[in-house]
């Protein structure tokens, strides 16, 4: 049985994918600098291998009897070209059928961010290709900022009254693994994936405090403001700061307030909205 390359197993996109796959009776080799960690998740269901895209000596032993691969690139890797060797080595190979790139929500009309030329470099290789673009992920709610409504019951963000069109890690995972297990339907194609509706932080909040039983509040903070307490307060790596404070620039000019039928077409339903998220995931901002 030919088998699928998961890289980011460890995180929320790559880790639903796996899972879903695994449920898909695929093969699948979940690759990370950290297979112990991996070894720990997903114990027998998948093969687990030292992976990491800085390093190509890596790359042959996680790709023997792969013919699919799922490209999740590392947060801490800002410039595109981190992502080329990798990209160099799929080309090289006669058996890839598809390589399935996590995007972003409009990235094909932005070169700003890396993930528009990593998309290029894809596409130049000439390797089949299914490029994902989300909208922002509910979890980073309930990941890099849940310390903040944790501890202080606030959200804190950049965006001021800009809407987002949040969706669900767990239905870009699911989407991913139908991708992946039906690739020849889907080569060649870019998918822009939304959750149903579009809404502020201040309705966020509202909506975290009905489902959480207390008064969670929006902080409006300035863009210079949140980038200075992320790096020199939370201690957040520098080049992670950067992308997401650009990403939040984005998104303060309007960039994630598009609604798209994406998720369905691929899917044949809806995806999840934002207070089923808050109400699967309560336990993650309890003080």
């Amino acid at each position: 049985m030919s088998k699928i390359l998961v890289t980011g197993a460890l995180g929320n996109v790559g880790g639903y994918a796996a899972e879903q796959l695994i449920k898909n009776k695929e093969a699948v080799v979940c690759g990370d600098i950290d297979p112990s960690a991996l070894k720990q998740r997903y114990q027998d269901k998948a093969d687990c291998v030292y992976f990491d895209f800085t390093a190509p000596a890596t790359f042959s032993e996680a790709l023997k009897g792969v013919d699919r691969v799922f490209i999740m690139r590392p947060p801490h890797l800002g410039k595109p070209q981190d992502l080329q060797p990798f990209i160099d080595f799929l080309k090289s190979s006669d058996q890839i059928r598809l390589t399935v790139f996590l995007s972003l929500l409009g990235v094909e009309k932005n070169p700003i961010p890396p993930h528009h030329k990593i998309e290029k470099f894809i596409e130049a290789a000439g390797l089949p290709y299914c490029h994902i673009r989300p909208s922002f992920f509910m979890q980073n709610l309930s990941g890099v900022h849940a310390f903040e409504i944790k501890h202080f019951d606030r959200i804190l963000v950049p965006v001021k009254n800009a809407v987002t069109s949040f969706i669900d890690a767990q239905d870009i995972g699911e989407l991913i693994a139908t991708v992946l297990s039906n690739p020849t339907a889907h080569q060649n194609t870019a998918y822009s994936v939304t959750g149903p509706a579009a809404i502020n932080y201040q309705e966020a909040a509202r909506i975290m405090t009905e489902e959480l039983g207390r008064p969670i509040a929006y902080a409006d903070p300035s863009p210079t403001f949140a980038k200075k307490y992320w790096q020199q307060v939370r201690g957040l790596d520098k080049s992670y700061v950067t992308v997401m404070s650009m990403l939040y620039l984005m998104t303060r000019m309007g960039g994630a307030k598009q609604v798209t039928r994406g998720f369905h077409e691929v899917m044949g339903r809806e995806p999840r909205t934002f207070r089923e998220f808050v109400k699967n995931n309560r336990a993650a901002w309890q003080p």
